[in-house]
């Protein structure tokens, strides 16, 4: 038994859109016709399962997204362990004592792994120049500088120019 024939009649009339597919516009199918003598339902056709879309974010920079991804397994791996050892507890086991001390110390691995990822985040930002908000101060001291040696070259050309004519002056009138 095939896809289509599980689906009710009501999906199963319905044109899907495969991407890639060929067959007019969007890539709808409805040419074949089930049943033989024409009785007016268009074929099935497969529905993509996955189907790309753009994305909004760029990608974590790699050391960024190491880091994220240690956060995230030291603070599982903390859970869990908080989670047996309230286990152990409530059993009265032996096990709890140091359970709970481990759990305590792992906590403060976890943070620490937390903060890991917002400092590596801040540092490699600081690294490559990104300066998110357009009108930043950072963006606005680049700007003067870049100004104020415009200015600087822009006098020592006319310097240069000045001492090339020898000091004179040349009349227009």
């Amino acid at each position: 038994m095939n896809t289509a024939e599980r689906q009710p009649s009501a999906v199963r009339g319905a044109a899907a859109v495969r991407p890639g597919a060929g067959g007019g516009a969007g890539g709808a199918r409805g040419a074949r016709r089930e049943g033989g003598a024409g009785d007016g339902r268009a074929a099935p056709s497969a529905r993509a399962l996955w189907v790309e879309e753009p994305a909004n974010r760029y990608r974590m920079a790699d050391p960024v997204r190491t880091a994220a991804v240690r956060a995230v397994i030291i603070v599982s791996l903390t859970l869990i362990q908080a989670m047996v050892a309230f286990f152990c507890t409530l059993a009265g086991s032996w096990l709890a004592f140091p359970m709970v001390l481990s759990s305590v110390a792992s906590t403060v691995v976890a943070t620490w792994g937390v903060l890991d990822v917002w400092v590596t985040r801040q540092v490699w930002k600081q690294r490559h120049g990104v300066v998110s908000i357009p009108s930043s101060t950072a963006r606005a001291l680049r700007r003067e500088r870049r100004r104020a040696r415009r200015r600087a070259r822009s006098a020592e050309r006319a310097r240069i120019r000045g001492e090339r004519r020898g000091g004179q002056q040349l009349s227009h009138s």
